[in-house]
């Protein structure tokens, strides 16, 4: 049913977000360039990899000594407009359509975290990872890790559709009022190195 939800709902859009998607691509081909999209391997349900598919909001600009920059220093002022927003994640309509994710779930994030999970951690692997989640309609990037990770083991033991469609519903509040879009002086959120 999730499944279905999920497909429901995106088809049923497509004639809205589809065209976004096309003029926000050529708004990142004209600012940034090519690629316009952001392709970068993430964990999924039971830890299996996938492409997560994202426009791209920073720039390639390295240090003498050819390494990238920081993300704040690489992120351009139309891309910072884009996070806050939260279309630079449109794409990833096609990872639900490809049934990577769900639209609701844990946010996937990045490889190198999978060996630093504690066991209760780790039970944010037991559902696909979502678009949006009940850790983003909490604080998103603001939140610390704990209460993130504690809010998605308490949606993997909630979940319902109902619960989802109350999360989505959230979730569009959530973009409106461009809340938590990043952490205190970062310009997303810290570096996860494990619970001690």
């Amino acid at each position: 049913m999730k499944r279905l939800f999920d497909l429901l709902l995106v088809v049923g859009t497509l004639w809205v977000w589809f065209p976004l998607l096309g003029l926000i691509a050529a708004l990142v081909h004209w600012k940034l360039g090519t690629p316009v999209f952001f392709i970068q391997p993430r964990p999924g349900r039971k830890g299996k990899v996938f492409p997560l598919i994202k426009f791209r909001t920073m720039t390639d600009a390295r240090a003498a000594d050819g390494q990238l920059l920081p993300d704040g220093a690489r992120l351009t002022p139309f891309g910072r407009w884009l996070r806050s927003t939260s279309l630079d994640e449109l794409p990833e309509l096609f990872n639900v359509l490809c049934g990577h994710m769900s639209l609701v779930g844990p946010r996937p994030l990045l490889l190198r975290y999978l060996s630093r999970y504690s066991e209760t951690e780790a039970v944010r692997h037991a559902v696909r990872p979502g678009l949006t989640g009940w850790a983003q309609v909490n604080g998103r990037n603001e939140a610390s890790w704990e209460a993130r990770f504690r809010l998605d083991r308490e949606y993997v033991e909630r979940q319902s559709l109902r619960f989802d469609a109350q999360i989505v519903w959230r979730t569009f509040w959530a973009v409106v009022r461009r809340h938590g879009i990043s952490a205190s002086g970062q310009a997303t959120k810290d570096e996860f190195r494990g619970t001690d």
